[in-house]
Parts: structure tokens; C-alpha cells; sequence
């Protein structure tokens, strides 16, 4: 079996939890879209082609072979394009984790940081991520309070994940929220479909009612019955039904950003995305130590290393390992400046 065969037949297994290929009931067209298959294969020829030099001199085949061997493991999505990011569950679980895995050393030393801190920390790896979707995420944690508060590491990184995660049914839900605290009934809300959210503005979760936000909130039955109408019309990704009726059940009035505080703290939504672990083991990643240690050991063994920027330096190297572009390219490189040698060990995939 090739290279390509062995990382296409890991990326099917890995990515079809809820379709399952040897069920009859679900149709071809059905597994392809729940899977994503033909996004990955669309996105990895685009690649080739617009990298057609560079990926040729080591030959296709690994090319694609590392392609879906990255999208497998996750390390496909860091230095991509937000739309690129967004563009399927499987790509926004992945990026919270890298972004997780990048950063998880902020949350170890206890540092609070602003909203535009994250900003600027989410752009290290996504260039073009949205200033929008932090100050959501940041609303959440800060309860729609002022937004340049400080927020811990863990505190924005399960509300960060809540909202990029299922961020077209958050806005979705938004509307419905602003509808009854109008006084709106239930009966004239208008339930957002995904094809009208996409139409909205990106920013029309930030410009909302601040004032109506600051009241107690809306009936919780009356909002889980329109979100249950949502979900039963709503093409994109959405939390379980039963968290959200178990915290609407537990209040008699309800916010929008506690609703989504509730959420973003619910360890079976955390469980249902999986990208994330659970938060008592959030800080402990004994791997990505072992990883980090090996390469300060090394930076402060070299000549002309200091101390002072060594812990840095690893972190940055590590950072790097997980963009599957950037291992191509270096692959390459390395390969044309051996004598020959093809093989290069890239324990951080395994």
C-alpha cells in the first residue's frame, strides 16, 4: 500500500465518528460532506500546483503522503489563512489545539492577558485571524463587561474555543436572544437559518444591544425552545442539545453570555469538540515538555548561547514543527544540502 493510501485510509478513520462509511443508510454524497474529503484533496492539489517546483524535486507522492499524514495529525492548520482555519470542524478543532499546545506555558506561569495580547498571539498563527472573533470570545469571559480587562490563560482558551468553534450558531442564537428581550413571543421570533446568518455582517455579534444586555435576561423555556427550532434547521456544527437545555433548565432567568459561560465551562462540550483536555490535566502536556526541554538543553549547550533567550527560542522551534508547509519545505531543503539521505525523523508527529 503507498504512502498516499496509508495517510488517506488514517485521515477516513480518524474523521468519520458520525458517518459511518460500512453504514448503508448514509449515502455517498452524505459521508463526503460529513468527512470533508474533497476539501482536503481540492486544497492539497491547489497547494502542489502553486508550489509545483519546490514539492516536485522530492516527488509527489510524499508530498501528499505528508499532506494527509499533517491534516490527520493536526498540524495542518498552523500559518494558514482563517478561511482556511474555519473552513471545517475538523480544521477549527485542530487550531484550538495548536494554539493550546503553542501557548499552554502562559496558563503554567499564571500571566493574565488582554484582549489584544491574545489577538496578537492568535495572529502569530493565523496572520488574518479576526479581531472579532477575540473580542466574542473575551465578551464571554468578561461577561460583556469592558473588554480590556485581563483574563487567565484557561478562562479565554475555553471561551475561545466555545466561540470559534460554533461560532455561526452563537450569532444565530444571538438574534433570537435580542428578539425576546424586545418582548418579542415566541411565536414571532424568527429563527435564523444558516444561509441568512452567512448574510449578516461578521461583526453582528459585536454591535449589539449593550443596554438590553445588562437586564436579567429572558425566560430559559422560551430560549430553549427556539434553539431547539434552530437545531432542527441548522447546517453547521452546534452544541448538544441536552447541555443546553441541563443549564437552561437550572436558572429562571438567563444572559446571553452567561448561557455561553455555562457552555464554554461545560466539560461535555469540551469532551464533544476534543481538541482540548480536560481542565484539570489543561496545564500538563508531558510530551510537549519533554519536546521543550531537549531543545533548551541543546540551545544552552551551543556556543554562543545565553539563558536569557533560550526558553524562547525553544518555544519558537517547536512552534514550527507543527506546520506541515514549513515541514515540506524544510524536508526539501534539507534533503538538497545532504549527501543524498531522504529520511528525517519528525518525532513531534508521532
Amino acid at each position: 500500500m503507498s504512502d498516499v493510501a496509508v495517510s488517506l485510509l488514517m485521515l477516513d478513520t480518524a474523521m468519520t465518528t458520525k458517518a459511518n462509511r460500512f453504514n448503508s443508510t448514509v449515502s455517498v454524497d452524505e459521508y463526503l460532506a460529513e468527512t470533508n474529503v474533497l476539501f482536503y484533496l481540492s486544497d492539497a492539489v491547489t497547494q502542489l500546483l502553486e508550489h509545483k517546483e519546490e514539492y516536485t524535486q522530492f516527488g509527489v507522492i510524499r508530498y501528499f503522503a505528508e499532506y494527509f499524514s499533517s491534516v490527520k495529525n493536526s498540524n495542518h492548520v498552523l500559518f494558514r489563512e482563517f478561511n482556511y482555519i474555519k473552513a471545517t470542524p475538523h480544521n477549527r478543532a485542530s487550531f484550538i489545539r495548536v494554539f493550546w499546545r503553542c501557548y499552554r506555558q502562559i496558563g503554567k506561569s499564571g500571566d493574565l492577558l488582554s484582549m489584544l495580547e491574545y489577538r496578537s498571539l492568535l495572529q502569530l498563527l493565523c496572520p488574518d485571524f479576526p479581531v472579532e472573533t477575540v473580542q466574542s470570545a473575551a465578551r464571554i469571559v468578561l461577561m460583556d463587561d469592558a473588554i480590556d480587562f485581563l483574563m487567565s490563560f484557561s478562562d479565554f482558551l475555553f471561551a475561545f474555543q466555545l466561540q470559534f468553534y460554533y461560532q455561526e450558531f452563537l450569532d444565530s442564537v444571538l438574534v433570537i436572544y435580542q428578539d425576546l428581550l424586545s418582548g418579542k413571543s415566541p411565536n414571532t421570533v424568527i429563527v435564523p437559518t444558516s444561509t441568512s446568518m452567512e448574510q449578516l455582517p461578521p461583526v453582528a455579534a459585536k454591535e449589539n444591544d449593550k443596554e438590553g444586555q445588562q437586564q436579567d435576561g429572558v425566560d430559559p423555556s422560551t430560549l430553549a425552545e427556539c434553539i431547539d427550532a434552530l437545531c432542527d434547521r441548522f447546517k453547521h456544527s452546534f452544541p448538544p442539545r441536552s447541555c443546553m437545555r441541563e443549564i437552561l433548565d437550572q436558572v429562571d432567568k438567563i444572559s446571553y453570555y452567561s448561557f455561553l459561560m455555562s457552555l464554554a465551562k461545560h466539560d461535555t462540550i469540551n469532551h464533544n469538540i476534543g481538541a482540548l483536555p480536560n481542565k484539570s490535566e489543561l496545564l500538563i502536556d508531558p510530551e510537549m515538555d519533554q519536546e521543550l526541554d531537549k531543545l533548551i538543553s541543546q540551545i544552552s549547550v551551543s556556543p554562543g548561547s545565553n539563558s536569557s533567550g533560550s526558553a524562547v527560542g525553544g518555544l519558537k522551534e517547536v512552534q514550527k514543527k507543527a506546520s506541515p508547509r514549513r515541514n515540506i519545505h524544510h524536508r526539501r531543503k534539507m534533503e538538497v544540502e545532504s549527501d543524498g539521505s531522504t529520511e528525517e525523523t519528525d518525532s513531534s508527529e508521532n
